[in-house]
């Protein structure tokens, strides 16, 4: 059975500006890569938010309790609720007696309060409140046990693996854990999901009941780039801190759990994103939908279908590498219809120097319908000659994926 190759070879002869997300800093070519940076905190990970690449990273499947970082998961299902229409920012919350008596950081709602939705969250969100979670899951689901059960469905779906919520505001239970690498899965998908309840976790302070709070989140103040997400902390679950920023395009998150202080959550999340904005970038290769190639296809209508991926495809590397990028694509060795717009039918293995860094699936951008009784027939028979008469069990064939002169990049 015939092993057919697509080198795409051209791809990498194409300007960096014409693709890379961040522009290179000024780094010597071969500049060997630091190690990346070791800290005290328990467990810790830097991710790429648009190519999902792990950057630096220790014990990030570890599980462990996050403290108000479960916060996160609590807004997710809010937002989710909210975009789906079943609640609106004005509706009037009413404040239980839990809600009000619930130990730890408050933004002091009490029993009978003319208080809505909005403000709620934004004294979870800003204010990290308590109280504020418990009522917004009084409200959403009836009791803070099955607002529970709603926080792990939406965590499974999001391949949250390693995590289990018993409440809504991240108070210690030995079965309400979760680890770094989930908190960031979680945090991209705040971030993706809800740009306009996000822009929440920038804000500075929030004043509720004449009392006005800061964010907890010092690295606001720190670094101008950082526009979220959430700090946790209890005496055994330690300073905690999920964080997002961007630079030039490029977003990274970090996630610090069990660290020593205050102090030392923010210093090694600032570690970490500096380490990662100073020696990586991230480019977009190919956009959802690009014809990548073209494929042979047999016993159909047409005989070529259009080839690509289905999403966006982001690589994040060293800086000062991007030249030492290769992309293959491998196919089925053959393709017959029919064929579904989107099938898979191969992937796409992007590489530097040999080592994979990632792979994303193939697929069909245009269905191809089976051809007639005929049109069948023939093809069945030219298959069978080209295998009869084949010397070459391996093809590699170089496809041109540059643009045109007239394309604009946008």
């Amino acid at each position: 059975m015939k092993k057919v190759q697509l080198l795409i070879a051209t791809l990498l002869t194409l300007p960096l500006s014409l693709w890379a997300q961040v522009p290179s800093p000024n780094l010597p070519k071969g500049m060997p890569m630091p190690a990346p940076p070791s800290l005290s905190a328990n467990s810790y990970i830097l991710v790429d938010f648009n190519s999902d690449r792990v950057l630096v990273s220790s014990n990030p499947e570890k599980r462990v309790e996050p403290a108000s970082i479960t916060k996160l998961m609590t807004s997710y299902v809010v937002f989710h609720e909210l975009e789906e229409g079943n609640v609106s920012l004005q509706d009037k919350v009413p404040v239980s007696e839990k809600a009000w008596r619930t130990e730890g950081s408050r933004m002091f709602i009490e029993p009978g309060m003319d208080v809505n939705l909005e403000q709620l969250i934004k004294g979870m969100v800003i204010q990290s409140g308590n109280d504020a979670s418990v009522a917004l899951a009084e409200y959403l689901a009836g009791s803070e046990d099955a607002f529970a059960g709603l926080m792990n469905h939406y965590a499974e779906q999001m391949g949250m693996t390693n995590s289990h919520f018993m409440n809504s505001t991240g108070l210690p239970h030995e079965q309400h854990y979760t680890t770094a690498h989930d908190v960031a899965k979680l945090s991209k998908a705040l971030i993706r999901d809800f740009p306009e309840y996000y822009k929440w976790y920038s804000e500075k302070e929030y004043s509720f009941n004449e009392i006005r709070q800061h964010n907890r989140n010092n690295l606001l103040w720190r670094d101008p780039a950082v526009d979220g997400l959430k700090t946790g902390h209890t005496a055994s679950a330690g300073y905690c801190l999920a964080a997002s920023a961007k630079r030039d395009g490029m977003r990274l998150i970090s996630v610090i759990l069990g660290s020593n202080s205050e102090t030392t959550r923010v210093s090694e999340s600032q570690t970490l994103l500096n380490y990662g904005f100073r020696f990586y970038e991230t480019v977009q290769l190919y956009k959802a939908g690009q014809e990548l190639a073209s494929g042979r296809v047999w016993k159909g209508e047409a005989d070529q279908v259009k080839l690509g991926v289905g999403d966006e495809l982001f690589v994040t590397i060293p800086r000062g590498r991007y030249d030492d990028l290769d992309a293959q694509v491998e196919m089925r060795p053959e393709l017959i219809a029919p064929l579904a717009q989107g099938e898979e039918v191969g992937s796409v293995v992007i590489s530097i120097a040999g080592e994979e860094i990632t792979k994303r699936s193939l697929i069909a951008l245009e269905e191809v319908p089976q051809a007639g009784f005929f049109g069948r027939t023939w093809d069945g028979m030219s298959m069978w000659f080209s295998g009869l008469f084949s010397g070459d069990d391996d093809k590699s064939t170089k496809v041109d994926t540059s643009k045109d002169e007239g394309d604009e990049d946008n």
